[in-house]
């Protein structure tokens, strides 16, 4: 009984610990991994997130949400809200037919007005197939946010309780344009911070 009451003293602080955070990772909290470009340049294929469970939904929020469709987990951009009518026009968000800025796309629509995003789909991360398939998609597309049949102008009118998901490159993603919106039950969380690589730690 003394051994067992020292271990206690000695270990129990710490095994308790390890149970608090092994139920906020259950409930609270999750990580996951970039797969792919489709948020490219704001996340890189191979970056790990932390994601916070059970927070508001935000437009423009970066979040996680279960693909029933691939029996997957992917990581996009909300867009549209329960109820809003999302249109492009020609690069242009139009959220209830109010113009509204993308600033997390500038990078990519400078590049694409530039090249189409040629020298951008070439190097070490777009070597071969791949590589030569986003090069042909970018160089036939009219503008850089399109929908499934490469149309410029389109509208989205989102139900209530779902939610609207698109990749920041745009011209690559697969996402609500693909598999149609996701329901808030699907929404796994927002990610918050990225924690690797270590020289891009920050939240995102």
């Amino acid at each position: 009984m003394k051994y067992l009451k020292s271990f206690i003293r000695e270990w129990g602080v710490f095994f308790l610990i390890i149970a608090l955070v092994g139920l906020s990772r259950l409930f609270l909290w999750s990580n996951v991994r970039v797969e792919g470009h489709s948020m490219d340049p704001t996340l890189a294929d191979g970056e790990i997130l932390f994601v916070v469970k059970h927070l508001p939904i935000d437009r423009f929020d970066i979040v996680v949400a279960h693909e029933d469709e691939g029996n997957k987990d992917i990581v996009k951009r909300v867009i549209g809200l329960p109820g809003d009518t999302i249109r492009y026009e020609n690069d242009k968000l139009y959220v209830n037919d109010q113009e509204t800025d993308e600033p997390y796309l500038a990078d990519y629509l400078k590049r694409f007005k530039e090249d189409k995003l040629q020298s951008t789909y070439t190097g070490d991360s777009w070597d071969g197939k791949k590589g030569e398939y986003f090069r042909s998609l970018a160089k036939k597309a009219n503008a850089f946010t399109l929908d499934v049949n490469f149309n410029t102008s389109f509208t989205f009118t989102v139900p209530e309780g779902q939610y609207l998901l698109l990749g920041d490159d745009r011209l690559v993603s697969s996402d609500s344009r693909h598999v149609g919106t996701f329901k808030a039950k699907d929404i796994i969380g927002e990610a918050k911070f990225r924690f690797w690589p270590l020289k891009r730690i920050g939240t995102v």
